[in-house]
């Protein structure tokens, strides 16, 4: 029975997709919009679960790096996978804000270097492995909703980096600059991956099997936008940040309103790939890349509304801050139920 365990362990660890720090995304983004509605214990709840999936996270990856490095190659040379490296970015930083809440700014800090440096190297690695570097051609084929993660990380860059540019006195310009230059690049990979996952749906063969929850990233990666955007112009005057104020403020409500106008869309193809077409509903990693986008939407909207001055704004952030918590709730009761079915007990 032990030998099993561990056999059965050793396979999901070696299987283990890169998108999982998506979870500790979505906790933490809920965790921080419960600190904003005034829910302190179940978001301090919330942001110790955070923080002990990230811990668990990454002492998983540490082994599946050492144990099996081939698999994770595969990942990297994997259109359909690679892009969830970026998980680990975004993931970061979310528990890195979160903890800056609580006052903790120097592991925000710390967290900052951290992802910043894993921004930075992926985002020249992985488009080259997993797109450019394959003799496979055409790449638009290859296109899938996890290509916005890596737009999402660049915004947490963002929002980590205006977290704590008001509290540190040294270094307050360089933290400007990287937070304004993350957002304008991530804003540059949102159009550009937006071109290129469009051409995939139009050109080649796209079925309900293709329509993953990944595809929600496309929504979260605007509202993560939004958020960065309304971070930036609350910090101190910067060269960068004072010329560009004006074009992030009036951006921010853009962005805003075509994620809103998304979500229709996206629950539509749910419903067409799960009840017209019949693919069975069953729990997968990637549901928690549906999970932040929607805890992201309400943040964002919660923040975006109070920093502006919309009320409407705020009350539906708050509402759908809500209905986040609940689809977390059931995302996570199915994964610990697929945990305990595949890893803990025989599966037969």
């Amino acid at each position: 029975m032990y030998t099993g365990l561990v056999n059965r362990l050793r396979h999901a660890v070696e299987t283990l997709t890169p998108g999982y720090f998506a979870f500790v995304m979505a906790t933490g983004i809920i965790s921080i919009g419960m600190k904003f509605e005034n829910f302190p214990t179940l978001s301090f709840l919330l942001l110790v679960l955070c923080a002990a999936a990230y811990i668990t996270l990454l002492g998983l990856t540490a082994w599946r790096l050492v144990a099996y490095r081939s698999a994770i190659t595969a990942d990297f040379l994997d259109p359909a996978r690679a892009f969830g490296f970026f998980t680990f970015v975004a993931g970061t930083n979310v528990l890195g804000v979160r903890l800056g809440m609580e006052g903790n700014y120097t592991p925000t800090a710390v967290l900052l270097v951290v992802s910043g440096l894993a921004w930075l190297l992926l985002g020249y690695v992985i488009p080259w492995t997993a797109a450019f570097g394959r003799a496979e051609r055409p790449l638009v084929a290859t296109a899938n909703g996890t290509w916005f993660i890596w737009v999402v990380a660049s915004q947490t860059v963002a929002i980590a980096a205006a977290t704590i540019e008001p509290v540190f006195e040294t270094g307050r310009r360089e933290l400007a600059l990287l937070a304004v230059m993350s957002w304008s690049v991530g804003v540059l990979l949102y159009v550009v991956t937006a071109m290129i996952v469009t051409l995939r749906l139009m050109q080649y063969k796209f079925g309900p099997e293709d329509l993953t929850p990944a595809y929600w990233v496309a929504m979260g990666a605007l509202a993560v936008t939004v958020l960065a955007g309304a971070r930036i112009v609350e910090m101190a005057d910067a060269p960068t940040v004072a010329v560009t104020r004006g074009l992030v403020a009036g951006l921010a409500v853009v962005f805003w309103a075509f994620a809103t106008w998304l979500i229709p869309a996206l629950v539509a193809a749910g419903w067409w790939r799960h009840v017209v077409r019949r693919v069975p509903l069953r729990y997968d990693a990637t549901l928690w890349s549906m999970v932040f986008p929607l805890g992201m939407y309400a943040v964002a909207g919660i923040y975006l509304g109070e920093a502006d001055h919309l009320p409407i704004v705020a009350s539906i952030g708050s509402g759908a801050l809500w209905i986040a918590f609940c689809v977390w709730l059931v995302v996570a009761a199915a994964m610990a139920f697929h945990v305990v079915r595949t890893v803990v007990v025989r599966h037969r």
